[in-house]
């Protein structure tokens, strides 16, 4: 299996080589040269597997033979062992025809560990075969970064340095990263917002100059492939749970980077009859506004109460546009061009009328989303996290056919959001599970830079472990 580039202009690499090359350096992001297909009679015969299983059926044809199959059956248990409920990935019934994919049953307590625990596993099998070391660097706008440590807290081959605004995560996002204080784990509080960390995250990717001799920036943002690939599973798992592949279902995603919902995207390509993708958006609604109004323009970033959505520039959302644009690079390089100079990007009638085919969208403020978890805990006793309550706002406004499942996507875990649950009248913070009740109590160890690339790059030349 090859991997291309979005813009065009960038080598060819196998998949190992893509997942350690993050951004392309023509600017764009790897994407498979094609796509595996599933016969419907074959995801049929996917009924009742479990999710491991699953897991290695979707991934499987990405990798072409580079891992071994036993290998990557090991990396994949490795991966999910550490998840807390059997099912990994349960479904819960929510309303008529509607459900709940809860994606929060990892180590860290967010949809992130079902790419970034396999990640790492997968980085560890790759660079001890190269004998390679590496450094990885990452933004996070909450979520990321804990998964990703956890992930690779014990290798050997990575140091890792994860940027999150100061002050701009919530206090349990916050400790799960610095409470980890193992040897290879830096962590980075960013004097500016998330936008300011990934940009500072791509411009040192474009230039690694700053690193010590042989070493190399290995990405763990959603712009790896490989964190989108195992983001397919999911979508895979609850469809059969529900039907298919002999009823379509729908899914609704709380949607910041674009990643998460992508692959959904992906899973429809690749044969899961999926009817419907709806885009939730916070006030940060620059994916809402494309889909709904033509209109992919830059506004200044509001701070919400969902901060892991409180994200301007989607990342993935160009690997999208590629597609929509009959993967046309040189194409698509000049649209990123024009958006990058400009901050304005309109899609053609074509490529628009093409996305309307399956993908709505909705946006949600504070205080209908805080409305959203109030109602769901007076009516079913179900407590969401304030993401996924933009998800289920979403759904129940844009669905379309009542007769087809409706998925939500619960993106984190309640606990991680006290403040939004607070504000909906829950008592009581939520309890975190017993794994972290001590949290609020570990040690923690973090650095805080100015929004200078400078002193940042500066601080990993000194920390990266010779």
């Amino acid at each position: 299996m090859n991997y291309i580039s979005t813009r065009g202009q960038a080598p060819v690499l196998s998949f190992e080589d893509a997942v350690l090359a993050g951004l392309a350096t023509d600017g764009g992001l790897y994407v498979p040269e094609t796509l595996p297909q599933f016969s419907r009679e074959e995801i049929a015969s996917w009924s009742g597997l479990s999710y491991q299983e699953l897991a290695f059926k979707v991934m499987s044809p990405f990798m072409a033979g580079e891992v071994p199959d036993d290998t990557l059956r090991e990396l994949i248990d490795k991966a999910y062992s550490t998840f807390r409920h059997d099912a990994i990935a349960p479904l819960i019934q929510s309303g008529h025809n509607e459900f709940i994919l809860e994606l929060f049953q990892g180590p860290t307590l967010a949809f992130k560990d079902f790419a970034l625990q396999f990640l790492g596993h997968l980085l560890d099998y790759v660079l001890k075969k190269r004998n390679q070391r590496v450094a990885i660097m990452g933004a996070t706008s909450g979520d990321t970064g804990s998964a990703a440590i956890e992930g690779c807290r014990y290798s050997d081959n990575v140091d890792i340095f994860i940027l999150h605004p100061y002050q701009r995560v919530s206090e349990v996002q916050r400790r799960q990263m610095t409470t980890v204080l193992e040897d290879n784990v830096f962590n980075i509080a960013l004097k500016g917002n998330f936008d300011d960390c990934q940009n500072m995250v791509k411009a040192s990717f474009s230039d690694q100059s700053f690193l010590p001799e042989g070493r190399q920036l290995v990405a763990v943002n959603s712009i790896n492939w490989a964190r989108i690939m195992a983001q397919i599973v999911y979508y895979f798992y609850a469809g059969l749970a529900l039907g298919a592949p002999h009823r379509p279902v729908a899914f609704s995603v709380p949607t910041g980077n674009f990643g998460d919902i992508f692959a959904g995207y992906l899973a429809s390509r690749m044969g899961l009859p999926i009817d419907q993708l709806v885009i939730g958006t916070n006030a940060n609604d620059i994916l809402h506004r494309c889909i709904s109004a033509n209109d992919h323009s830059l506004h200044q970033l509001v701070h919400s109460l969902s901060p892991s959505m409180d994200i301007m520039v989607s990342s993935n959302f160009e690997r999208m546009l590629f597609d929509l644009y009959d993967r046309d690079g040189a194409a698509l390089a000049a649209l990123m061009a024009d958006f990058k100079k400009t901050g304005n990007l309109q899609l053609s009638e074509t490529a628009l009328a093409s996305a309307r085919k399956l993908f709505t969208s909705y946006r949600l403020d504070d205080e209908s989303m805080v409305a959203v978890i109030h109602d769901m805990w007076q009516k079913n006793g179900y407590l969401l996290d304030p993401h996924t309550a933009i998800g289920v706002a979403a759904a129940r406004h844009t669905r379309r056919r009542l007769d087809i499942p409706m998925v939500c996507l619960a993106t984190a875990h309640p606990a991680k959001f006290p403040e939004a649950v607070r504000k909906a009248g829950y008592q009581q913070d939520p309890p975190l599970p017993h794994h972290m009740a001590d949290l609020f109590e570990r040690e923690e160890r973090y650095s805080v830079q100015p929004n200078e690339i400078a002193s940042v790059q500066q601080y990993m030349a000194e920390h990266i472990r010779r």
